[in-house]
C-alpha cells in the first residue's frame, strides 16, 4: 500500500518538496535553445552527409538530440525525487563502478575514435557509445562530498599515535600538517586521473580535478595544500602536454593558429571567421555560413561559434548570461543546503558546470587550447545530455531539502 503523508519519515517528507523554480526554468531554457541551435549547426553537414550516420537526412542530429532531452528530463525528475542522503552509501559502489568501466574502456571492448579510445558501447559490443569519464566525474565528487562532510566530526576525534616509535612519530607529524587525511583522496584521484590518462583523456582529466578540488575546498582544506597540489599538478598537466604529440600540436596552432590555417589551425581559424563574421547582432537563426562544411564539429565542440554568427555578440552574450545564473543559482543553493554533504555536492556538480562552460567557451573564442570539452545543454551528444541533466537533477534534488525560511 501506499503511505500517507502522515506515515513518511521526515526524510522522505523533506525529499518531497518543490524544487528550487528558478534553477529548473534556467535548466530547461538552455536545453531548448541548445536544441534549436543543435538543428540549426548541424542541418547542412546531416543534409550533405548521405553516405554517412545521417544518411542525407538534414534533421537526424535534431531529432537523436530531442529524444534524448526528452529522456533526460525525465531522468532529472527521477533524480530529482530521490532522497540525496542515499548517495553517501552509493558513493562507493558507483565509484567502483565507474573504476571498472573506465578499466572496460582499455579492453578490447573500447571504442576508438581519432585516435582516443575513450568510449564502451551501451551494451558493450553494440548500441550507442557513452564515455565512463562521465561517470567518474560524479563519482569522484559524490565519494569526497559524503566522507568531507563528516571532516569536522573526524578532526575532532582523539587520536591517539605510539610517538615512542618513528612510525608513530611520522603518523603524528602528517597528521598534524593535514596530509594523513588526504592520502585516501589523494590515491583515488590518482588510479582515476592514471586510467584516464591511457585512453588518453586529457579533457577529462582536468575535469575530474577541478570537481574534486572544489569539493576539498568547500569543505576547508587547508589553502596551502591547494597551492602546493595546484602548482605539482599543473607541472604535472602541462609535461603531459609538452611531451605528447597531439597535445604539443594542439598548442602549436592555437598559439599561432594562422602559421596552418589550412592544416592544424584549420579550426581554430574557422571559428574565429564564424565568430567575428556575426557581429553585432548575428547573420540570422540558420544563416550560418562556416556550418556549410567549413567548422568542423559545427554541431559539438564549436557549437558556440554559430551560436555566435549566429545570433551575434548580443545573443551569445544573453546565452552566457544565462548560463552565470545557472551557475550562481547553483551556489546559493549549495549555501542554503539542508547539510554539509548536500552543500559538498551542489559545489562539486556546480563547479564541473562552470568549468566546462568555461572551458569550451575559452577553445572557441581562442581563449585556451583545444581540449575536447563540449558546451553543456548545446553540444551533440545524447548520453552526454541525460549525464547532465541528471547532473542537474541531483542539485534540485538538495534544493527539494533546504528548509523553510522562519517567518
Amino acid at each position: 500500500m501506499r503511505k500517507s503523508k502522515r506515515d513518511l519519515t521526515i526524510e522522505q517528507k523533506l525529499a518531497r518538496g518543490p524544487v528550487d523554480l528558478p534553477f529548473l526554468m534556467l535548466v530547461l531554457l538552455l536545453s531548448a535553445i541548445g536544441l534549436v541551435m543543435v538543428l540549426s549547426a548541424s542541418y547542412a553537414s546531416a543534409y550533405y552527409d548521405t553516405e554517412g550516420v545521417s544518411g542525407g537526412d538534414p534533421f537526424y542530429y535534431f531529432k537523436n538530440q530531442a529524444f534524448f532531452l526528452v529522456l533526460g528530463v525525465a531522468v532529472m525528475y527521477i533524480v530529482s525525487r530521490l532522497d540525496y542522503q542515499y548517495y553517501r552509501v552509493l558513493s562507493v559502489p558507483l565509484l567502483g563502478v565507474a573504476l571498472v568501466l573506465l578499466v572496460l574502456v582499455l579492453t578490447p571492448l573500447g571504442v576508438t575514435v581519432k585516435g582516443a579510445t575513450r568510449w564502451l558501447h551501451m551494451a558493450l559490443v553494440a548500441g550507442p557509445t557513452y564515455q565512463p569519464s562521465e561517470i567518474a566525474k560524479m563519482a569522484v565528487i559524490m565519494f569526497f562530498s559524503a566522507r568531507l562532510s563528516k571532516r569536522h566530526t573526524q578532526l575532532s576525534a582523539p587520536k591517539k599515535f605510539n610517538r615512542r616509535t618513528f612510525g608513530g612519530r611520522l603518523k603524528a607529524f602528517l597528521d598534524k600538517i593535514g596530509l594523513l587525511e588526504l592520502i585516501p583522496y589523494v590515491v583515488v584521484l590518482g588510479v582515476v586521473l592514471a586510467l584516464m590518462y591511457k585512453e588518453p583523456h586529457m579533457s577529462g582529466m582536468i575535469l575530474v580535478l577541478v570537481g574534486a578540488a572544489a569539493v576539498l575546498f568547500a569543505s576547508g582544506i587547508h589553502m596551502g595544500w591547494f597551492l602546493g597540489g595546484g602548482s605539482a599538478v599543473g607541472a604535472v598537466l602541462l609535461t603531459i602536454m609538452l611531451n605528447t604529440s597531439y597535445q604539443s600540436s594542439r598548442i602549436t596552432s592555437w598559439l599561432d593558429p594562422w602559421s596552418d590555417p589550412r592544416g592544424d589551425g584549420w579550426q581554430l581559424t574557422q571559428s574565429i571567421l564564424a565568430i567575428s563574421s556575426g557581429g553585432l547582432l548575428g547573420v540570422g537563426l540558420g544563416n550560418s555560413r562556416q556550418k556549410f562544411l567549413f567548422l568542423p564539429e559545427e554541431h559539438n565542440d564549436f557549437i558556440f561559434a554559430v551560436v555566435c554568427e549566429e545570433l551575434g555578440l548580443v545573443g551569445a552574450g544573453i546565452i552566457l548570461l544565462l548560463f552565470a545564473l545557472l551557475i550562481f543559482r547553483g551556489y546559493w543553493l549549495a549555501l542554503h543546503a539542508r547539510d554539509r554533504f548536500g552543500t559538498l555536492l551542489i559545489v562539486g556538480t556546480n563547479t564541473l558546470l562552470a568549468a566546462q562552460v568555461f572551458l569550451n567557451v575559452g577553445v572557441v573564442t581562442g581563449l585556451l587550447p583545444t581540449t575536447g570539452i563540449s558546451l553543456p545543454f548545446f553540444s551533440y551528444g545524447g548520453t552526454a545530455l541525460v549525464i547532465q541533466l541528471a547532473q542537474m537533477g541531483v542539485i534540485l534534488g538538495v534544493s527539494r531539502q533546504i528548509p523553510a525560511p522562519k517567518t
